[in-house]
């Protein structure tokens, strides 16, 4: 079969349609699982050893199950118990709580990494639990935390093709429709793998810009400290 661009430029409009919901879903579905997973950080950190504990093991659980069983969870088990979510959001849920078993991860340790002596000298100006954590506590330890994130919302970006079982139409749920209707599957999953490409690629090398100027931000921290 060669490659035929009037059919590639005449499917053009669709695809884009359906990247256009490929890439709200990951931010959606990214802006969740961060919200999620610093909550799960914070909660291992703050709450005491039983909720610590509690939360631990969910976390363990979610990682140690694939998205894809989540996926059919939230849209066709949960019904059976009354509970009905529309496609998009059992799609948004099971992203969101899926890799916010991994991003409470990285919350976790970035405030792992806070240097003792900012809780004691939030400490001795006597803010309140939820002043340290608003004003000291995260806004130190969220920077250096951005490129692991910016990771995860690339991986969850790759994912989103599965959100097709939940009937959702994203980019390659709709070139799998044009290709089944034309018998014609070269010039729609080729182009998927092309805005694959054209949007992890940028993404990847922001995430690699980012880090390297953290890193040198953290230098020029260090011998501000020196002197």
């Amino acid at each position: 079969m060669s490659w035929d661009w009037a059919f590639a430029f005449q499917i053009l409009p669709k695809l884009v349609e359906g990247l256009k919901f490929t890439v709200l879903a990951s931010l959606l579905g990214s802006v969740l699982s961060m919200l999620i997973g610093l909550a799960i950080g914070i909660g291992r950190r703050w709450a005491g050893p039983t909720v610590a504990s509690v939360l631990g093991y969910a976390v363990e659980f979610i990682r140690g199950t694939p998205l894809l069983v989540q996926l059919y969870f939230a849209f066709y088990i949960l019904p059976d118990i009354g509970i009905y979510l529309s496609p998009l959001t059992a799609g948004l849920l099971a992203l969101g709580i899926h890799y916010s078993s991994y991003t409470s991860e990285v919350f976790r340790a970035g405030i792992d990494n806070v240097d003792r002596g900012q809780w004691e000298a939030a400490k001795a100006l006597n803010l309140s639990h939820f002043q340290t954590w608003r004003y000291v506590i995260v806004p130190e330890a969220v920077p250096p935390m951005v490129p692991a994130l910016g990771n995860y919302v690339v991986s969850m970006f790759k994912e989103t093709p599965l959100l097709s079982l939940v009937t959702i139409v994203e980019v390659m749920a709709q070139a799998r429709i044009i290709a089944n209707i034309n018998y014609r599957y070269l010039e729609p999953i080729t182009m998927v793998g092309v805005f694959f490409l054209v949007v992890s690629v940028p993404s990847a090398m922001a995430l690699h810009f980012l880090e390297r100027r953290y890193a040198l931000g953290n230098r020029q921290s260090s011998h501000i400290a020196v002197f």
